[in-house]
């Protein structure tokens, strides 16, 4: 049998067994994990604590019990909530998975849950816990000493926790944790006891700076500088070689930073925990995972959980440890382990990235027997979450101990890799396949590459390398700040974050930035993981790379080590980064775009994707190479042609402006000749492009004033004579006295142009507008099809509807156009037939972007409308009575006060305007099907929300025919097509 297929069985016959192994667990978690004698005293209990902190009045509306405890004996605790997205919602995804892995029979240290539904209370109470909340953690703590035969507080043998966030979605490093919590003069005492007086003493000087750094407040880095300077005094280069005096005094240094602050370390471990429970709530709120949750577009959260979970330690001689691993590569989805390792260290020592840690590889000779249960959990885990998961563990004295796993973050070809060999596996489902792969993944793959990495100059521009830590090319200017980074993007000026190692202060900058180089860390540092998350190219670990903030400089040594001769880099120099190799070049290298159809595996998932979804993407597209780069992207159709695009060209916008301008009738049929050339070729070549498809012209929408220049005697009392020139040139390119034309531009102003003489309005103030658009369309098609033997498959749009009888003037028009097209092809021919067809076949719907048109929708399919395309940017514009183009100076504060939750231009609001969309669509077929047209009636979204995946998800789900985004979102709105249909079926 294949292995796979083992672990799968086996996994069910772990579940059945687990209530037999439960008594031979917790036997072997007390005698190994924390060898303790049987006569240790557990009577006295965490309640007994003289700590008495100020509490809320008692919370309300609390649906679930605010603490859930996870670990040997508490498995049925995970049975009260109904579903899995009701558990990950409520106890956070750290929370989640602690309690599946120990229903695993996984090998994991005990704790409790604080809910997310305590979270929200907490920050709406004066950031303080409530009495029954407080009281049912001094009860789970309680708990946990008699699970472990610990005692919190404990002189002889005290419990120490950790204190972790753990939000439904995962957020790497932006919310806060405490280690080592508990340990105090006096149970430092007790640890030295057991476990000897280095270990303790580490632990403690550990704590005092997190909890300094979380709780208090006192910035990490005069923490460092103690350190660093008792280094350098002890002459080690590395904290694990510091003697037990050493450490004795730093912890005494520690203490004195906590006083130079006016703070005063507690010695009493109660308010330890209380004050770091309340530090990780909080840090709910903090800037940077505020911004990481605006960056990722995370909304609709309750908050994050608090998990306080039995310490156990990886710094506690050469047969610990502490790491984190990928199951898979997540850069190139290659089937190995992936991650790295610390001996003698504990869990922040690797993320931090202060010190550069091992590959995982070489844990399978370090310490064998850890190494070979983690890789039977890494199979376990892959098997019950069918995805790839990023793990944290811990190593104590031999003995392997599971912290965490979480779907991991992983970069766009890798998704797609991992995504078909599960498959291929048979780990997972195609529903499942689909969803592991992120819109975020495919917008990775839409990004540029260096031209050629294997070009002369290329090769020329390496000075350095390092770590490979998330792919693609970046090139920016050098910052060495993330104040720098956010100011540089302000102007629109590309960037490189260069740090010595990135934190969770960092995030606007790495945001803000195009990639991040740093010093030091490894592939699974903050650097590295928040940058593969975003689709950030970054390079770690670059030990070459010396950085003087002061100075502004960052000094690099050549790769090829043969000169040895520095390269000095100052703050505003051009650098590149590869992200796939680790190279970093010097100067601005050239970037070509990404071939997406160029990669077989690329091919074969969007295959899955398209046989998924039920719901067809279309493009927006003005271009002929618009249309093709649509198709290339698998569009089916174009959706959108805005003819107004096709008008701002060098060689006709003065025909239009003629057109605008003209004094008579016979002045603007002329300039309309004229323009219909222009667009019956424009026309051939979209429709052509898109052969066999539909296209879907809008006709003129946009104010005539947006045409028009602004002469400069418009701005200026005393005019150059370069200025005056160029204003009477122009009058007289139109056969009008300067006067003449300020007068017509004058009188073409609106007040609010926007609801102005623009859409369907102009068509009936101007209707041989229409009659050219639909002319030349009507022409093209009879073109492609008789003189090109193709299949065009042409449809009109009238724009900014609000009535039925806006719309039946205009397709009456349009149709009556059409037919006289028709007459004459047939009487220039001699026939009745038009090759092949008994008549052009031009579709004409209408686009709702007004909200009663929305309303009167039966009623305008009524009237002849054969198709509806929403176009959800003004239909959201006149529904909020937001304008788009002022919407700035107020909707960044609406974000910040959550008076809305996402950006309505963004992302559809589902509440209204969605609902607009959706129950006019319905009644729109509802009225077809009284018609019996119900099988050529569609309805589509064509606005900026037909390529946000989330908005996509909504119209799928909701029944809507056909999305239409520009052609590089095409990808994107595919994927979200399928995963509506997928997501119910995994």
């Amino acid at each position: 049998m294949n292995n796979k297929k083992v672990i799968v069985v086996l996994i069910g016959l772990i579940q059945l067994l687990n209530g037999l192994q439960q008594r031979a667990i917790s036997r072997r978690m007390h005698a190994q994990t924390y060898q303790l004698a049987a006569t240790v005293d557990v009577a006295k209990t965490v309640t007994e604590a003289k700590f008495t902190p100020a509490l809320s009045h008692s919370y309300k509306d609390l649906k679930y019990n605010p603490v859930v405890s996870f670990g040997v004996g508490h498995e049925s605790e995970l049975k009260i909530f109904s579903n899995e997205k009701e558990i990950r919602n409520i106890l956070g995804g750290k929370g989640a998975n602690l309690g599946k892995m120990s229903a695993l029979g996984l090998s994991v240290p005990p704790g409790f849950t604080l809910t997310t539904e305590v979270c929200a209370a907490y920050q709406t109470n004066d950031k303080k816990l409530s009495e029954e909340v407080w009281k049912s953690v001094l009860a789970a703590m309680s708990q946990l000493e008699k699970s472990v035969g610990r005692k919190f507080g404990d002189a002889d043998a005290p419990l120490l926790v950790s204190v972790r966030s753990g939000a439904a979605i995962s957020m790497p490093g932006m919310l806060d944790t405490v280690l080592n919590l508990g340990v105090n003069d006096n149970t430092v005492k007790g640890l030295s006891k057991q476990f000897g007086e280095r270990f303790a003493l580490d632990s403690y000087r550990r704590f005092l700076n997190m909890f300094g750094d979380v709780v208090m407040g006192i910035p990490h880095h005069h923490f460092e500088n103690e350190l660093k300077a008792i280094k350098l005094a002890a002459g080690v280069e590395e904290d694990s070689q510091l003697p037990a005096e050493k450490l004795k005094i730093l912890v005494e240094k520690y203490k004195a930073v906590y006083e130079q602050h006016g703070k005063t370390f507690p010695q009493d471990p109660v308010e330890q925990l209380y004050e770091s429970i309340c530090a990780v709530f909080s840090s709910w709120g903090s800037d940077r995972a505020v911004m990481y949750r605006s960056a990722e577009g995370i909304t609709g959260l309750l908050g994050t959980a608090v998990n306080v979970q039995a310490m156990v330690f990886g710094n506690m001689g050469p047969t610990s440890g502490t790491g984190v691993c990928f199951t898979r590569n997540p850069n190139t989805g290659e089937h190995l382990l992936y991650g790295e390792y610390l001996i003698n260290a504990q869990g922040e020592d690797v993320v931090a990235g202060i010190r550069t840690p091992e590959p995982i590889s070489t844990l399978k000779d370090a310490l064998p027997e850890a190494y070979a249960e983690l890789m039977r959990n890494v199979n376990i885990l892959e098997a019950y979450y069918h995805d790839m998961q990023d793990i944290e563990f811990t190593i104590q004295e031999g003995k392997l101990y599971m912290l965490q796993t979480r779907s991991g973050k992983r970069a766009g070809q890798a998704a797609i890799n991992i995504a078909l060999d599960m498959l291929q596996e048979k780990l997972a489902t195609v529903e499942q396949a689909i969803m592991m792969v992120k819109p975020e993944h495919i917008k990775q793959l839409l990004h540029p590459q260096f031209a050629s990495v294997d070009s002369d100059d290329y090769k020329k521009a390496v000075v350095a390398s390092g770590l490979a830590a998330s792919p693609g090319a970046a090139v920016g200017k050098i910052v060495f700040s993330p104040e720098a980074a956010e100011a540089s993007y302000a102007i629109g000026e590309p960037c490189i974050l260069v740090r010595e190692d990135t934190s969770p202060e960092d995030v606007g900058g790495m945001w803000a930035s195009e990639g991040i180089l740093t010093a030091t860390g490894g592939y699974t540092s903050h650097a590295s993981v928040v940058a593969r998350g975003w689709g950030k190219p970054c390079v770690c670990g670059c030990g070459d790379l010396h950085i003087d903030y002061e100075t502004q400089t960052a000094i690099l040594f050549r790769k090829d080590g043969k000169s040895k001769k520095p390269v000095t880099l100052r703050a505003g120099d051009w650098i590149s980064i590869n992200g796939d190799n680790g190279e970093i070049l010097v100067g601005k290298q050239i970037l070509s775009p990404p071939n997406f159809k160029g990669s077989k595996s690329i091919s074969s998932f969007m295959d899955l994707v398209d046989k998924t979804k039920k719901m067809r993407v279309l493009a927006n597209a003005d271009t002929p190479h618009d249309a093709e780069e649509a198709r290339r992207n698998g569009a089916e159709g174009i959706g959108l042609t805005r003819t107004e695009h096709m008008f701002f060209a060098e060689d006709r916008i003065n025909v239009v402006r003629r057109m605008i301008l003209a004094k008579d009738q016979a002045s603007r049929q002329q300039a309309l000749d004229e323009l219909l050339v222009y667009q019956r070729k424009d026309f051939q070549g979209i429709l052509e492009a898109m052969d066999g498809l539909p296209v879907t012209v809008r006709l003129l929408d946009p104010p005539l004033h947006e045409f028009l220049p602004r002469l400069h005697s418009d701005d200026k009392v005393s005019l150059s004579a370069t200025e005056m020139a160029a204003d009477e040139a122009f009058a007289a390119s139109m056969d009008m006295t300067i006067q003449e034309v300020q007068f017509a531009i004058q009188r073409l102003q609106e007040v609010n142009p926007m609801l102005g003489l623009r859409g369907c309005r102009l068509g009936i103030v101007i209707p041989e507008l229409v009659e050219m658009q639909t002319r030349a369309l009507a022409e093209a098609a009879i073109h492609n099809q008789c003189a090109r033997g193709l299949c065009p498959r042409a449809e009109i749009m009238v724009p900014l509807i609000g009535s039925a009888a806006e719309f039946s003037h205009q397709a009456k028009l349009i149709r009556d156009t059409v037919k006289k097209v028709e007459q004459e092809f047939r009487q220039k021919e001699g026939g009745d037939v038009m090759c092949g067809a008994n008549q052009l076949d031009i579709k004409v719907g209408t686009m709702i972007e007004v909200p009663r048109a929305a309303l009167t929708a039966a009623e305008i399919v009524k009237a002849g409308a054969e198709f509806f395309s929403y176009g959800t940017n003004d239909l959201t514009q006149m529904t909020f009575g937001f304008s788009r183009d002022d919407s700035g100076s107020f909707l960044p504060q609406y974000l910040r006060d959550g008076i809305l939750q996402r950006d309505p231009f963004h992302t559809i609001d589902e509440e209204a305007v969605g609902l607009l969309v959706v129950q006019s669509a319905k009644a729109g077929k509802a009225m077809a099907n009284e018609m019996s047209n119900t099988h050529t009636f569609k309805a589509g979204v064509c606005g900026e929300h037909g390529g946000d995946p989330h908005s996509v998800r909504y119209f799928a789900r909701n029944g809507l025919d056909y999305v239409s985004c520009s052609p590089f979102r095409v990808p994107l709105a595919r994927l979200a097509a399928a995963q509506a249909v997928a997501q119910d079926l995994v």
